[in-house]
C-alpha cells in the first residue's frame, strides 16, 4: 500500500478556514486553531441572531398594529380576537404593512370586524 501524503489537502483546508475567519482580529484570523474556535463561535452567534431577528420583527409588527388599531378605537387584543373569530387569515406582517402603507384599507378591515 502506498503512503498517502496530505500536504496539498491540508493546505487547502487551512486556507479555507482562514478565509472564513477573515476580518477577525489577532490570532483568530491568522492561527488555525484559534480561527477554528472563532468560526464555530461566530456560527452559533449567527444562528441565534437569525432567531432573534424573527422575534424582533414580530414585536415590531405587533407595535405597529397596536398603534394603528388604537387610532381606530380598538385595542390590539380585540383586533386579533375578531380576526380569529371571523376566520380571517392575514398574518401580522401583512396587517402591519397594510396599516402603515394603506390606512384606508386598514380602516375598512376594522370596520368589517365591528
Amino acid at each position: 500500500m502506498a503512503r498517502v501524503k496530505r500536504g496539498i489537502k491540508k493546505q487547502q483546508k487551512r486556507k479555507k478556514l482562514l478565509r472564513m475567519a477573515k476580518g477577525f482580529r489577532g490570532g483568530r484570523s491568522k492561527l488555525k486553531r484559534q480561527a477554528k474556535e472563532a468560526i464555530l463561535k461566530a456560527g452559533s452567534h449567527a444562528f441565534a441572531g437569525r432567531k432573534n431577528k424573527k422575534r424582533n420583527f414580530r414585536r415590531l409588527w405587533i407595535q405597529r398594529l397596536s398603534a394603528a388599531s388604537h387610532a381606530e378605537g380598538i385595542s390590539y387584543n380585540k383586533l386579533i380576537s375578531f380576526l380569529k373569530k371571523e376566520n380571517i387569515k392575514i398574518d401580522r406582517k401583512i396587517l402591519a404593512n397594510i396599516a402603515q402603507n394603506d390606512p384606508q384599507t386598514f380602516k375598512a378591515i376594522i370596520k368589517n370586524l365591528k
